[in-house]
């Protein structure tokens, strides 16, 4: 058996975990005997059910593969090749997508600068002057991700300011969310409360992020804008023939609000880690901790030394900001051992 034993534990991303057993159970479950191909089978239909009972009714979920291809089949219902999508500079689809939204779809992505992560509705008012200008691509689509990637939340109230105003000039709001389980674990609300209730028009969920082996959705939540999602599906090489495997990891995550349990513990093993160091010397924090996510700037020698032992990003080299990311598998155990060396590290070194 193969085990990695470099480092401890991993604090650089929760794509870096493991896979939950319930959801690994339900693979080995789905792994009986025959069933039909491309989603004709009763474990996707199980899982469109359970996306309705989670997201209305009226509500359409697409299983995928990543959440590059829940992004770009998403944003291509509602594009047209002159248009745009108004979305923070920090955005995946901006920043780690390697431009598949404008090179698949054609349409130009505007980034918009943010002291955190999150935009509001006067960044985007100041970009529709441009509105029936033909020198310029069209604003259509105004996304932003929950979480963000500064690991902050929107409210539902600010989700709704965006919705609202962006309906009022004939935009459409998407949501990338891949760690919208976490935003909603913060805040103590269903996932509903920050999509379908506030007026999200389409979202990608994330599932391999909160304990899947490797399964993300597309949910469209305005049924008038389905239709050509079966085709753009296809066409964005994100239908699974063995369809059945990644929808029933998507069912285990929304069984017995497993989801939100996974959730929860991440952020939980944030605000731990987070309180752990708060008071160390030469530590202070980029943006608040709101979900499973932690930005603190430490003294340059202590990164250097951490990283030879532990797997985390540098956010910010400029000014010393490195990004700590905890999963549902992280530990008590594995944060107090983290910590305790972090303290021991800066210590030293003051």
């Amino acid at each position: 058996m193969l085990t990695s034993t470099l480092f401890p534990k991993s604090f650089a991303s929760d794509n870096h975990a493991g896979v939950h057993p319930a959801v690994l159970a339900a693979i080995a479950e789905a792994n009986a005997g025959d069933a039909p191909a491309y989603g004709a089978d009763p474990w996707t239909q199980a899982m469109e059910d359970a996306f309705r009972s989670r997201f209305g009714t009226h509500a359409r979920a697409y299983a995928m593969f990543n959440g590059t291809g829940a992004n770009v089949v998403g944003l291509g219902l509602v594009l047209r090749p002159y248009d745009s999508v108004l979305c923070p500079a920090t955005a995946h689809i901006n920043t780690h997508e390697c431009g598949a939204a404008e090179r698949v779809l054609g349409a130009k992505l505007i980034p918009l600068p943010t002291d955190d992560g999150k935009i509001t509705v006067d960044d985007v008012r100041e970009h529709l002057s441009v509105v029936g200008n033909t020198q310029y691509a069209q604003p259509r689509v105004i996304s932003v991700s929950q979480v963000t990637e500064c690991g902050t939340v929107y409210t539902a109230a600010e989700l709704a300011e965006l919705a609202e105003f962006a309906h009022a000039h004939g935009l459409f709001l998407h949501l990338d969310g891949s760690r919208l389980a976490n935003a909603a674990a913060e805040l103590g609300c269903p996932m509903r409360a920050l999509t379908t209730d506030v007026g999200v028009d389409l979202l990608s969920f994330g599932g391999t992020k909160n304990g899947a082996m490797g399964a993300e959705a597309l949910v469209v939540l305005r049924p008038e804008l389905d239709a050509p999602t079966l085709f753009l599906r296809k066409q964005g090489m994100q239908l699974a023939s063995k369809m059945r495997f990644v929808s029933a990891q998507l069912t285990a995550l929304l069984t017995d609000d497993l989801w939100r349990e996974n959730a929860a513990h991440a952020n939980a093993m944030a605000h731990r880690l987070a309180d752990g160091v708060a008071d160390l010397p030469g530590v202070s924090f980029r943006y608040p901790v709101q979900s499973n996510a932690v930005f603190p700037a430490l003294p340059e020698k202590a990164i250097a030394e951490l990283q030879q032992r532990y797997l985390f990003h540098t956010w910010d080299a400029s000014e010393n900001v490195v990004r700590w990311m905890t999963a549902f598998d992280t530990t008590p155990e594995h944060v107090d051992t983290f910590v305790a060396d972090i303290r021991a590290v800066v210590r030293s070194g003051s």
